[in-house]
């Protein structure tokens, strides 16, 4: 038995370095979480979690994650997401959007919140509704919909 986390790492962009790209990957964010599970829940809290803590998805571009832990752990993992302050040097605010018992409600949560997310860029970028389809949002929309749908226990 597994639980599913899907979660927004929203970054933190000092004044000193504004517009700097940021990119996170899978291995990033696993070593991250590890780190954060021993300097805050020690050795005996990795030994717990560690064997079945796994990032399953992240994209860069909406950066949202699904993580999935054994049941039994879930509120130490929990715990270590809430506790990350910076991800391979980069300042972050991990957001618990969503937590499931099923990858399927996990997936479906993510599209969700992919889709929120995109029409936040839009809405920041002023995007008229008529250049929606023309945008490179839509593309990003269908492939990472793909990729989400495609997970597997």
């Amino acid at each position: 038995q597994n639980r599913w986390f899907l979660v927004e790492f929203i970054t933190v962009t000092s004044e000193s370095s504004p517009g700097q790209p940021h990119s996170l990957d899978n291995k990033q964010i696993y070593n991250a979480l590890r780190q954060s599970v021993i300097s805050n829940f020690g050795d005996t809290g990795w030994g717990a979690v560690g064997t079945s803590l796994t990032v399953k998805y992240f994209s860069p571009t909406t950066n949202i994650c699904i993580i999935r832990v054994a049941r039994d752990q879930h509120k130490l993992a929990w715990g270590a997401i809430t506790m990350l302050t910076s991800i391979n040097g980069v300042r972050v605010i991990p957001c618990v959007v969503h937590l499931s018992g099923t990858v399927k409600h996990t997936q479906l949560a993510a599209i969700r919140h992919n889709r929120e997310i995109i029409a936040r860029f839009r809405a920041q970028a002023k995007t008229p509704a008529s250049y929606h389809a023309q945008d490179s949002y839509e593309h990003y929309l269908v492939q990472s919909t793909q990729e989400i749908e495609t997970l597997q226990e």
